[in-house]
């Protein structure tokens, strides 16, 4: 079965930084993984994406503070958060969405907090 699970969460200072990791497992489809967060009371906000190919894009508020990563086995995702932002606290989960229609809809897993104090 397949799934989802991210790690990596946790507290920091403004100005540190984190890495979170999107394991997936049981997916043997082609797809596309997003990293969104969302703070208690506001909207969810997208972050990035990575392709298949390891091309990325980003959401204006972490661009140039964030980066998204595949491991070599491309079976895990990285969100390396740099420069951190008391604005930059929120659950942070990710997403993966296959290219192929018949491989379903996209699986996303419970998330991480992520909690920068100024």
């Amino acid at each position: 079965q397949a799934q989802v699970v991210e790690s990596g969460g946790g507290s920091v200072q403004a100005g540190g930084s984190l890495r979170l990791s999107c394991a997936v497992s049981g997916y043997s489809c082609r797809h596309k993984t997003y990293w969104y967060r969302q703070d208690t009371g506001k909207e969810r906000e997208y972050v990035g994406v990575i392709n298949s190919d390891g091309t990325t894009d980003y959401g204006r508020s972490v661009k140039g503070r964030f980066t998204i990563s595949q491991g070599n086995d491309k079976d895990t995702v990285y969100l390396q958060m740099n420069a951190l932002k008391p604005e930059d606290t929120a659950m942070y989960w990710c997403e993966i969405l296959p290219y192929n229609f018949f491989c379903g809809t996209s699986l996303r897993g419970q998330g991480t907090q992520v909690t920068v104090s100024s």
